[in-house]
């Protein structure tokens, strides 16, 4: 099912439809600020077991990041950190970064293993914001990756539907996504690396 959601006036009902999917155990593939991506709700095992397939991992190799509507979950799933790294998210989000954090004892219930670090996104995109805002808790994503040998990811909502609509519920059309993926930075160490450029430029943080 392809639903087409506008950032600047965006529809309640397809919202609610959306969350009460994702509280079903649902997956859907939603716009962010950089590429589109896999979603399902933190809570659903089931659902992040779909993705693992879609995406042919293992769940215990499985590299998928919580995307967040703000700084407020963070310290659910991750140990405590550096008040500079606090301050360096805080000047970055909502915004195209990944940051690798040090994972709490919360997370290997969700991914089934003795997982160490975990991702955080909150994507500077209203409609995936307001998704989690709904929704009540953070979402589970990886990037929908493109076959072609060319590009990388698929910017159309169409063109990805088409290839996806019966693998997952709901393919949201958010308008064209981008080429570049988020700019990933490692929090775990004693200073932040960037380990990915993507589209979030570090020298403006």
């Amino acid at each position: 099912m392809l639903l087409t959601l506008f950032p600047t006036s965006i529809n309640s009902k397809f919202i609610q439809q959306i969350v009460e999917c994702l509280e079903k155990d649902g997956v859907v593939i939603i716009p962010t600020d950089t590429v589109y991506a896999f979603a399902c709700s933190l809570q659903s095992r089931k659902a992040f077991e779909r993705i693992c397939r879609l995406k042919g991992v293992k769940p215990e190799k499985a590299n998928f990041s919580l995307l967040c509507y703000d700084l407020s979950h963070i310290s659910d799933f991750t140990k405590p950190f550096d008040t500079a790294i606090f301050r360096l998210m805080k000047n970055s989000l909502p915004g195209p970064f990944t940051f690798i954090l040090n994972a709490n004892n919360s997370v290997p219930e969700i991914f089934r293993s003795n997982k160490k670090t975990i991702g955080i996104r909150v994507p500077d995109n209203t409609i995936a914001r307001t998704i989690v805002h709904e929704l009540g808790h953070p979402l589970i994503v990886t990037s929908v990756h493109d076959e072609d040998h060319t590009i990388d990811y698929t910017t159309d909502p169409d063109m990805i539907d088409e290839k996806f609509a019966n693998d997952v519920d709901i393919t949201i059309d958010g308008g064209p996504g981008e080429f570049t993926p988020s700019t990933i930075i490692d929090c775990t160490g004693s200073e932040p690396v960037v380990i990915r450029e993507g589209k979030g430029r570090v020298e403006e943080v």
